[in-house]
């Protein structure tokens, strides 16, 4: 019993700084605990913030001593795969997928039961100055144990071991703090109080020697940068498609002003940075024209690439902000978060002598190791089977009905997903609810009125801004009135038309203009834009004139674009579903079809609702109405196909049928 308390405290603690990123980025640090047999240490690739005891792997301590006391080969890589089969012997349970930490033997040597290694911003500011041994030794004294920069591994590990025998010697017990130069901090502790105080207290010696804190407010991406992302998306993704995410406040500004200020941040400070972003980064001079950013650009990273070897992660744009690139948007995030945490400690470190970046000996070692290169896989997204794996999609009228759960599926499929909707409230539930159970990818709100055309154009500079590009545009929402002729109001029938019919020509006008940046900048790819159009646009329907005429219209619309927009590589369908009778277009007891049709009295002798739905039941041959996966696999067969557009796909059961 007193051990299963002691695991829970593990994952509380880990937890509790886990998610907190002044503490931790992007999922790394390391957490422990120990008995007199056994100890319990995060698994590689787990991220604190979201741990529970699965995600802890289990060893023997007797494995891990004989591991100290072992000799190993003096070649770098060979000895660190030695080392590692060495921990996966040490498994309590040989069965077990998990894979052991590099730092397990660290925390072994460290005489505390509780051990926790973290990356805080302004621990590493210190550690990352040019004078951090004389500042520690002053902050600290003989409370810490400072331990200059060692490569990461079996090296560091004997070299901490040495360093805490040759303390204990001097002052008889094993220091709480371990600082390590240019890479983080141990704090061990009886109790998981005892590590919380002396964080505290950390932090707080070492921020009163900083005068001046790092303001983050957000400063808005400029309207250029819908212009300039989706041709930078398509010049680096060469064979797929990247994401792009960006970020833009005041402490990413006070680095783009010049190269001066760039190279402040031109260098790694730690392995993780190296890990995540590679070691070397793009600075983009801003110029008054898109069309001169893009043509500079594509110039720098073509010597960027024969320089370095590899296309850039992170690209610093003077007036447009923080890019990180990557294959899948979880990725591109965890960049995002590492790169700015490197712009914090640069910032910082000016209270500790100026910034110390890793020699290119130490970048080297850390690019060359198996056991760091794992580390890069988990974190890297696993592309996936589906069509619209990573693709960037907006869906408008998402928050409910068909367009919520095709924007589901799509989610579900591993698509950046952005919702697109008036219902502010239901559309952030939504992706919040997406969010939480999401694999490699993002979901994003933006509130958008399909009518106005200021609006549109927002909705799809917001996604560009979010994710660097577009390759799907799903145009969905819309409204029914129906009415007979005496019934119809003028200003519902307007109303009917502006939305189903001009908001749709508007999507189209502003999401074109995306995919069009995109096709000039690449070779052969393919994008598509797909109107949910319906039934009614493939045959007249009853007292329902407005909607149908709408959808009627739509459909000539996506006749007339497919042909325009072929050009660009940019396909344009329409799918008209039949009736979806579950969901509240229909359904809805106060304003849903059924109720509409009830009263209208378009269908002869209906008295309740029962009637209404029954009468449109018997008309479909397959006996049901439309759902809303029938739906989703139309959509995902004219984004898979190539070679059509300008088609109108029923999925009506048979009901309609072409000619």
């Amino acid at each position: 019993m007193k051990l299963e308390k002691n695991i829970q405290t593990l994952i509380e603690i880990s937890r509790y700084y886990g998610k907190d990123s002044e503490f931790v980025t992007a999922g790394g640090g390391n957490t422990s605990f120990k008995d007199e047999n056994y100890i319990w240490i995060k698994s590689s690739g787990q991220s604190l913030a979201t741990i529970d005891e699965s995600g802890f792997v289990k060893l023997e301590r007797r494995q891990l001593k004989n591991i100290a006391e072992k000799t190993y080969n003096n070649d770098p890589l060979v000895r660190e795969h030695e080392v590692k089969k060495d921990l996966l012997k040490g498994l309590a349970d040989p069965e077990s997928c998990l894979r052991p930490s590099v730092e397990t033997s660290l925390h072994e040597i460290i005489d505390f039961p509780y051990v926790v290694h973290l990356h805080p911003t302004v621990v590493n500011a210190l550690l990352c100055g040019n004078h951090s041994r004389r500042v520690a030794d002053e902050l600290f004294g003989n409370k810490a144990l400072y331990v200059p920069y060692t490569d990461p591994g079996y090296v560091l590990f004997k070299e901490v071991a040495e360093k805490l025998s040759g303390y204990v010697q001097k002052y008889g017990s094993q220091p709480a703090i371990i600082l390590l130069e240019n890479h983080g901090v141990f704090v061990g502790g009886n109790s998981v109080e005892e590590i919380k105080n002396t964080y505290t207290d950390i932090i707080d010696i070492i921020q009163k020697r900083i005068e001046t804190p790092i303001v983050q407010e957000p400063i808005p991406i400029p309207s250029l940068a819908s212009e300039v992302l989706p041709a930078l998306r398509m010049i680096l993704s060469e064979e797929s498609r990247a994401i792009i995410a960006t970020r833009h406040n005041q402490l990413i500004a006070h680095f783009y002003q010049n190269e001066t200020s760039f190279r402040k941040i031109a260098h790694p400070f730690t392995p993780d940075t190296v890990i995540y972003c590679k070691s070397r980064y793009m600075y983009i001079e801003r110029a008054s024209k898109a069309s001169d950013i893009i043509d500079g650009f594509s110039s720098q990273l073509e010597r960027f690439r024969k320089e370095y070897g590899y296309m850039p992660k992170v690209i610093l744009v003077k007036g447009i902000g923080l890019l990180a690139v990557s294959d899948s948007y979880t990725s591109a995030e965890g960049i995002l978060d590492v790169f700015e945490d490197l712009m914090k400690i640069s910032f910082y470190s000016e209270y500790f002598g100026g910034p110390r970046f890793m020699s290119k000996e130490q970048i080297e070692f850390i690019d060359n190791q198996e056991v760091d290169n794992y580390h890069k896989k988990v974190v890297s997204a696993t592309k996936g089977q589906s069509v619209l794996n990573q693709k960037i999609v907006v869906v408008t009228g998402a928050a409910q009905g068909f367009g919520a759960g095709i924007a589901e599926m799509m989610f579900n499929e591993n698509a950046n997903l952005v919702i697109a909707d008036m219902n502010q409230e239901k559309g952030q539930k939504m992706v919040a609810d997406l969010n939480a159970h999401r694999k490699n990818n993002k979901a994003l709100f933006v509130p958008v009125n399909v009518a106005d055309d200021a609006s549109v154009k927002a909705m799809v500079d917001a996604t560009v801004a979010a994710f660097g590009g577009l390759d799907v545009f799903v145009s969905n929402a819309g409204i029914l009135h129906a009415g007979s002729l005496e019934e119809m109001e003028p200003e519902k029938f307007e109303l009917v038309t502006k939305v189903n019919y001009h908001g749709y020509f508007l999507c189209v006008r502003h999401a074109s203009r995306i995919l069009k940046i995109q096709s000039e900048n690449s070779k052969e790819v393919m994008f598509d834009i797909i109107q949910i159009n319906s039934k009614s646009g493939l045959k007249g329907s009853n007292k329902n004139f407005a909607y149908a005429g709408g959808k009627f219209g739509g459909i000539g619309l996506t006749q007339s674009f497919a042909l325009e927009l072929i050009l660009n590589r940019i396909k344009v369908n329409s799918i008209c579903p039949g009736n979806f009778f579950d969901g509240p277009l229909w359904s809805d007891p106060n304003t849903g079809l059924f109720v509409q049709y009830l009263r209208a009295g378009k269908v002869p002798g209906a008295k309740k609702l029962e009637d209404v739905k029954d009468f449109y039941e018997k008309q479909v041959p397959t006996g049901r109405g439309c759902t809303v996966e029938d739906v989703f696999k139309a959509v995902k067969y004219v984004v898979d196909q190539q070679y059509e557009t300008g088609q109108a796909v029923p999925v009506t059961g048979g009901q309609n049928m072409l000619k």
